[in-house]
Parts: C-alpha cells; structure tokens; sequence
C-alpha cells in the first residue's frame, strides 16, 4: 500500500520538476513512510511513498523499471494472486518477489488487457518510454484512489487530492457544482472531486494519453459478468459463496509484515475472522474497540468470537474524551471531505499502535447480502411497480403534505413517495440523500444536483441494471454510489493517514460477480444476512447471528450540542461567509438542531461543519 504521484507535460515553461514532485510525495508520505522514489524521463516524472509489505526489501523500491528498460511504473495496492500470474510469466527475468514487478511484467507482455487477470485493490500508472504514453488504471470496485488534473499540455496524478494541491498547479477553488452532490450523499462522487478541475478516475477503468490524444476505457463494471452454475439450487449457491469468500480470505492473508483483522463481533468481522482460521492463520491477532457506555460496546461479543477461533485478542478502550481530544487531528486525515470518517481513523489508529500493519475488515457485507432495510423496501416496490405508477397523482399530492413535516424522517419519506418512478435509478438517490431537495435550495445557492453525477449515472446504466434481480440492483447502485465514495474512500483516507492498510475480502471481484447474479428468491434475508450466515454454516455462534446490531457510532447528536458545540459553530460562521451559503438559512438551520428540532439530525448539520473545515483547513476559495 503506497501512494503515488506524477505529470506528463509538454510545458516548456515548467521547471524545478523534482521540488514539484517532492511536495506532492511529501503531501502525501503518511501513505508510505518507508521509502521514498522520483523518476524523470523526457516529459514524465513519476514519485513514490511506500509502505512495504510483500518483498520489504529496498529491491522493491517505486518507481520500478522493468527487465527491458521500457517500462517504469508507479504502483499501489496490491494484486493477491500475483505469483499466479508470474508463473504465466517464465520468460521475464524477474529480480524481485514483489506483486509491483509482476504487474509490471504482464503489462510488458499483454499491454492494458493485463488488467482483466488481476485480483485485488490497485491504483497504478506506466510510462511507456517507447510510445511515449502513460497508462493509468484503477480497480474494478474503487478501493484504492486516483485523482488527476489536466490542463493545455499537462496532466498531473495522484492518490490524493492533496498531493494534486501541493503541486502549487492546481488552484484551490471548490467545485461549486459537485457540492450539491457532497450535501446530498455526504461525498464528492465520480466523477467529481472537491476541487474544480481535479477528477476522478472511474473504478474499474483505465485511462491512455499520448500527447493530446486522451482515451479511456472501463474494463468491468459490477453485475456485467456471467457466472457458471444452476443459480436456482440453493445448496450449489451456498457452497460456491462459502467457496469464493474462503478462497478471497485466503488471498488476503499473502504479507510479509504482521496481518491482523477488525473485530466487532457482528455478522461480517465475524465470518472474516472465521475463515482466517480456517484458511490456517494460526492465531490470528484480533481487535476490538471498546466504549465505557454500554450502549456503544461490543466487547462481549467480540470476545465470544475471539474464543471460538483462538485468536490473539486485543481490547482496545477508548473514552469519548479520547475522540474528542484528537477530533482535529482525524478531520486533519481527510483528503476530501465526508460525512462518515473520524471513527475509522480513530480505530485505525488505535490498531496501527498495536503493531498491525495489515489488517482485514469485514466491511461490504451488508452491501452484498442485503444487509440494509432499503434493500427489502426495493423489493417490495418492484413487486407493487404497477400500483406505484397508477397512484402518481395521490404519492405526488401526499408526498407534498409531508414535506411541511418537522421530521427529519418523515421528509425522506416524502422524498420517496415524489420519486418519479419505482426503479433503482429514482428510489437510491432519495433513499441516501442526506441534505433533502428543498434543504439545499433553501441554505445555499448550488442547483440541485449535479449533470453528471450519481443519479445521471444510475439513470444511463438503468436498462443494463434491470437484468439483474433486484437485491442486487440495490448493491450496484451502492457500490456506485455511498459505498465507493463514502465508505471505501473513508476506508482508504483514514486507514492510509496512520499507515495501516485495510483489505475488504467482502471486495473480491470473483464473489461479488457471482453474489450479484444470485436470485432474489435466495438473498432475500430470512434474517440478518441470512444467505451469508447459511452458506457459512456452523462458523458462526448463534449468539453471534441473532444478536442486535449496534452499528459502530459515537454520541454525536450529544457532543455537537455539549462539548462540540463551540468547534461547529466555528465551522458554521465561516462557512457563511461563503457566497455559495444563504447565512441567514445555515444559522437557522444550525439553531433547529440545537433546539432540538426533530427535522434537523445530526448528520445534516455535521456535513457543513466538515466542509467548512476541509475549507479552511486545505485553504479552499
């Protein structure tokens, strides 16, 4: 896990491009504090922080050329079944043991289509000194980032966005109209960032430019792949998902640094943990963070799980004074801002403290097995499709009586019922709207929503998502939208602040594949994840299974009315000095939620706050 950084230019004017790439490297240096690498070639210049974990050795140092000379590349990530592709590889004279050198080598020997035999989370770039063309690529599910910047005749990359800001060649201006989406889905979603003029690379596709000409290609979006198998027998399905998801824990394991895993004692750490053990991690080292307040611990229950697999355990207590105390330095972490991140940090941290440079989560498995209440609320209006468009005039006419509602909850239920149809592409966005439609037309000057960004994408793959069954219509559509830019770009921002690197085997491209094509009949939960905990059977305690779900959360509705509240007000009042802000309607909107105005929750006050401070903080006009 690493981070990487470079620029293709044409700019005769551009100079010193070694201090240029020093500050972006450095910018970024919590992502790879154990070595550093430049390389300058003609046009390009490429750099590199690592943090070693397959062939630690300085060997393996980046940027790495290939065997011919012709090929030098920037990597991060890694590809769990590298030494399977080396061995299709008997003629490279490898010198190395690292993943970095294979990729490097099937990109020698098959070009971009190299791409289709990885497996596992990856950001890279190659510079063809030959063609004088650079490839850049990202993962199939958008785990590992990259951002770019062109403009005339240069084109700079970088893992993160800061890196980009450290160039000085990007100017620090906002993207004023990705921000509607930012409030909506508390993230900045492809193919946006926060910064104007900065993108993202789409998961799942690579990117050639030589000279002005500038192709792209996605190689693997989510649910377009066929499976094998009569996907009607339960038993064969159960199997081949207890099948996939060992055979992705096993991937998981390949370090040659110490690998450990979260542990919450719910359904989803707990079948990870579980197959460490069965894949022959001999005790593997385990975490769990506890809270004084019973009703934010799961200690016991991670514990019971620690016992039936014989792992190292470790309880890690942490008191609110603790977050509070380090709040700054988690919003610190953030590359770009999100609504859902601190506690990650705070976890990752704790655990990075402890030793563990590697660790697994069990994160993604509520987004694969239908973990969520949204998913059930889908099916239920696709079996009632017809009833949902002859009663338009009535959802319409309701869905205005409720909008005048005080609650919070009750106008998103609005929002559903004024959804104009009952397809994924008109119900998702409403279903993960954070700030509702009339929210934002009320405290800023942004339009509604953004041209191209999620529900323009769900919209266009709409007929393509139809084929699939309606579970996992929703999963796409999470994995296009709150998982991949909230939940696995918090992942990757605050694990990689402190130097941790976090690997999702609920992520693998084989078991999402197949779990995709499953048919509702199946993956509808009898209870929670009621597939996954089948196929796993007996792995898991019963206690463990029928437990009730906590969730990992703080007392924030407490905090940003107590101790917090000077720190957000902060935030607010120089947030409203902003021209994008109506301040009259922040400040209002601020004073509901002190007063305890149920239509204003937490996380529709807390998504300015961050903003505010990301602003202020990376100096954002």
């Amino acid at each position: 896990m690493c981070g990487i950084a470079g620029f293709l230019s044409t700019q005769s004017g551009l100079h010193d491009r070694r201090f240029v790439l020093g500050r972006m490297c450095r910018a970024m240096a919590h992502r790879g504090p154990d070595a550093e690498g430049f390389h300058e070639d003609g046009p390009v210049a490429l750099g590199h922080r690592r943090l070693s974990i397959i062939d630690v050795s300085d060997s393996s140092n980046q940027p790495f050329v290939d065997a011919s000379g012709r090929y030098v590349t920037v990597f991060n990530g890694e590809v769990y079944n590298f030494r399977e592709i080396r061995e299709g590889l008997p003629e490279y004279p490898f010198r190395t043991k690292s993943d970095t050198e294979v990729v490097l080598a099937a990109f020698a020997k098959w070009g971009p289509e190299c791409v289709h035999r990885f497996k596992g989370m990856f950001a890279f770039a190659v510079w063809d000194r030959q063609e004088g063309s650079l490839f850049l690529c990202r993962d199939r599910l958008g785990v590992k980032p990259l951002y770019y910047h062109r403009e005339g005749g240069l084109l700079l990359f970088a893992s993160e966005v800061r890196a980009l800001l450290a160039s000085g060649l990007v100017p620090k201006r906002m993207d004023r109209e990705a921000l509607s989406d930012y409030l909506a889905f508390q993230s900045f979603g492809y193919p946006s960032s926060p910064v104007a003029g900065v993108s993202q690379l789409e998961a799942g596709s690579w990117m050639t430019v030589r000279g002005d000409d500038v192709q792209t290609r996605v190689y693997w979006r989510p649910g377009a792949a066929g499976v094998e198998g009569d996907l009607e027998d339960a038993g064969f399905v159960k199997r081949r998902i207890r099948e996939l998801l060992l055979k992705s824990v096993e991937r998981r394991l390949v370090s040659d640094v110490p690998i450990g895993a979260f542990l919450s004692g719910g359904i989803d750490s707990s079948s990870v943990v579980g197959l460490m053990a069965e894949a022959g991690l001999r005790k593997p080292a385990t975490f769990n963070v506890s809270f004084a307040e019973e009703a934010f611990d799961e200690s016991r229950y991670a514990e019971t799980v620690a016992r039936r697999f014989d792992t190292a355990h470790t309880t890690i207590r942490l008191a609110p004074e603790d977050f509070l105390h380090d709040l700054d330095e988690a919003l610190d972490a953030m590359d770009s801002p999100s609504g859902d991140g601190p506690n990650t940090y705070m976890v990752s941290r704790a655990v990075r403290r402890a030793g563990i440079t590697v660790a697994l989560s069990g994160v993604g498995g509520d987004e694969l097995f239908a973990g969520y209440p949204f998913f059930l609320t889908q099916l239920r209006m696709q079996r009632l499709a017809g009833l949902y468009r002859s009663t338009g005039v009535l959802r319409r006419m309701a869905a205005a009586l409720l909008q005048g509602s005080s609650s919070g909850r009750t106008q998103r239920l609005a929002s559903m019922l004024g959804a104009s149809g009952s397809k994924i592409c008109h119900t998702y966005p409403e279903y993960r709207r954070i700030i509702t439609r009339r929210q934002t037309e009320a405290i800023t000057r942004l339009g509604l929503s953004h041209p191209g960004g999620l529900e323009a994408q769900l919209l266009e793959r709409q007929q393509e998502l139809d084929r699939l069954p309606v579970l996992s219509q929703v999963s796409v559509a999470d994995y296009m939208g709150y998982t991949q830019h909230t939940l696995l770009k918090d992942t990757d921002q605050m694990s990689m602040a402190v130097s941790l690197e976090v690997r999702e085997p609920f992520f693998d491209q084989d078991l999402v594949d197949f779990v995709l094509q499953v048919p509702d009949a199946l993956k509808r939960p009898v209870y929670p994840k009621s597939l996954l905990v089948e196929s796993l059977k007996p792995l898991l305690p019963d206690e463990i299974v029928h437990r009730r779900k906590q969730g990992f959360v703080f007392p924030w509705e407490l905090w940003m009315r107590g101790p917090l509240r000077g720190f957000c007000q902060r935030r607010i009042d120089a947030l409203c000095d902003r021209d994008f802000i109506r301040p009259d309607a922040l400040r209002a909107f601020w004073a509901s939620f002190l007063g305890n105005e149920a239509r204003v929750r937490y996380t529709d006050v807390w998504v300015f706050v961050v903003l505010g401070y990301w602003m202020e903080h990376n100096g954002i006009e």
